[in-house]
């Protein structure tokens, strides 16, 4: 009787033994979870009083002069998302952003809706891209911008697995859409703080309205910088998440 009772009270602490290992892996693994980030997307940088003008550029060069002209006017950095179809039909234009000093960042390769694609889908694209422009200019891009914004966590595991920060944007102009310079303006400035990334593209209309958009922030005592010295810390830290 009293081996019986031993042996039950052995199992019972093996078992509870057994529950608080399985509690414990769970709560190291959650622990993890919260602080490794560096999958995460983000949507605004940590700048005081910086701001970015950040363009998608997939189709066209017409506007592209223009816009390097008036950046260059206000002796101002910028981040441009490039496709890769784009960069290998227009390798020179690709070429003379970098040389005017700018930011190159990833846009996928064929303008995919990234969310439907698989790990090997989206880390394809991806990498494309990153191997062309390496090719032409020699950088290595380390921010990704999922064309329409599209995206899965899949997505965000391929981009930071192969050393991409995914940034979206705090603004979005949609000067693809709507077609007129004043409502550009405004989407750009209007009740705008610091850290925000505004999204545009090289469109007519987004030409006619920058150089207004960027006297008002240079007015109000912003900096516009390329969008990784505004993300600051939080480019930092993924980094080092990476390294890690």
């Amino acid at each position: 009787m009293e081996r019986k009772l031993f042996t039950h009270i052995f199992v019972n602490i093996v078992l509870v033994l057994l529950v608080c290992a399985v509690a414990a892996v769970g709560f190291v693994g959650a622990t993890t979870n919260v602080f490794s980030n560096s999958d995460n997307p983000i949507y605004r940088g940590s700048g005081a009083k910086q701001v970015s003008l950040m363009f998608n550029v997939y189709w066209g060069t017409e506007y592209i002069d223009d816009i390097l002209a008036i950046f260059d006017k206000y002796s101002v950095k910028t981040t441009f998302f490039v496709g890769g179809c784009w960069v290998a039909q227009y390798p020179d234009k690709l070429c003379e952003i970098v040389a005017h000093g700018h930011e190159i960042g990833n846009h996928g390769y064929f303008h995919k809706e990234h969310s439907k694609l698989d790990y090997s889908d989206n880390e394809r694209e991806i990498n494309a891209c990153g191997k062309l422009v390496f090719e032409y200019t020699g950088v290595n891009m380390t921010l990704f911008a999922p064309p329409s914004g599209d995206f899965s966590d899949v997505t965000l595991r391929a981009a930071s697995d192969n050393g991409y920060k995914t940034v979206m944007w705090s603004r979005d102009t949609i000067d693809w859409r709507d077609k007129d310079s004043g409502t550009v303006y405004s989407r750009a400035t209007k009740d705008t703080g610091d850290g925000e990334l505004i999204l545009m593209h090289p469109t007519a209309h987004t030409r006619d309205a920058l150089e207004k958009i960027i006297t008002y922030y240079l007015n109000n005592g912003f900096e516009i910088v390329p969008v990784s010295t505004n993300l600051g810390e939080l480019w930092t830290s993924a980094n080092n998440t990476q390294a890690d």
